[in-house]
């Protein structure tokens, strides 16, 4: 899976809140506009909701994968999309963004993400 990276000085805690918050997606996601879950809870594998493109477009989402304060992968659409990841380093946590083989283009946006997360992070 193409990959993007960035160490964070922040605990992994403060940046697995960031990916899992869905109210702050729009914050850091460049595309996202809004999310949201269809069933109240935590989010979780098997997690299903609705994420808004710039477009006004809302494609429905299902966690795929789900490991607590660890990582997370969704499908968009039915299509599996970008895997989240976060690793424990000395003073901080290294975050890695996975796309599928298809869309390494997306790899500049996720970086756009990663420098927005790291800036949020560590405000």
């Amino acid at each position: 899976m193409p990959t993007v990276e960035r160490r964070i000085a922040a605990p992994v805690e403060v940046v697995w809140n960031l990916l899992t918050d869905l109210d702050a997606w729009p914050e850091w996601g460049p595309p996202i506009q809004r999310a949201e879950l269809s069933e109240p809870g935590p989010f979780r594998l098997g997690a299903r909701g609705k994420v808004w493109a710039p477009v006004g477009i809302a494609l429905p989402f299902t966690v795929v994968e789900f490991e607590e304060l660890r990582s997370w992968a969704w499908e968009v659409a039915g299509l599996r999309a970008t895997r989240h990841e976060v690793v424990p380093t000395d003073g901080g946590c290294k975050v890695a963004f996975g796309v599928p083989w298809w869309a390494p283009p997306y790899l500049s946006v996720c970086a756009i993400a990663l420098a927005r997360i790291d800036r949020m992070a560590t405000a």
